[in-house]
């Protein structure tokens, strides 16, 4: 059994009491995919990135 994750990946800046970052990666179908990595033996994730999103992070 696999699962295709459609949506959106992008970059999130988050401060909190413990510390700031000003580049994680967020976005909803990066949440759905690491959770259903749980479930499902294979995931496959498609989502449009913008030009600051690293090359070496893209598979083609």
């Amino acid at each position: 059994m696999s699962l295709l994750t459609v949506g959106s990946v992008a970059f999130d800046k988050l401060e909190t009491p413990f510390g700031k970052t000003d580049k994680i990666i967020g976005g909803a179908a990066t949440f759905i995919t690491l959770t259903a990595s749980y479930f499902v033996k294979k995931n496959n994730l498609v989502a449009v990135v913008g030009e600051d999103f690293p090359q070496e992070m893209v598979i083609r």
